[in-house]
């Protein structure tokens, strides 16, 4: 057995000394893992791609080019402050422009 060194800084003391993994601190790095995945998953918003469900981007552009038809047809008009409607009629999906005063 060896002589302990005298006189030695908390440094010095435990510079080659490594603490050993035990059981509960791997049980709480998987807590904290499963914790951060829980919470990242809860933030996530659905993606915008649900919303637009069944759109192909030919529809996608045919309803965006009506839409800017409209807007213009209303500035030639006069109306610059309006919004958009959408109503479900049976079978058919209206969009009109809600004018605002």
């Amino acid at each position: 057995m060896s002589k302990i060194p005298k006189n030695l800084t908390d440094k010095d003391m435990l510079r080659d000394w490594v603490e050993e993994e035990t059981m509960e601190d791997k049980f709480l790095q998987a807590e904290k893992a499963a914790d951060a995945r829980r919470r990242a998953q809860a933030g996530v918003e659905p993606p915008a791609e649900l919303a637009r469900a069944g759109f192909t981007p030919k529809l996608m552009e045919d309803l965006g080019k009506a839409l800017t038809e409209m807007k213009l047809q209303l500035a030639v008009q006069g109306i610059t402050q309006f919004t958009y409607q959408v109503k479900k009629d049976g079978a058919s999906i209206l969009i009109t422009p809600k004018y605002r005063k």
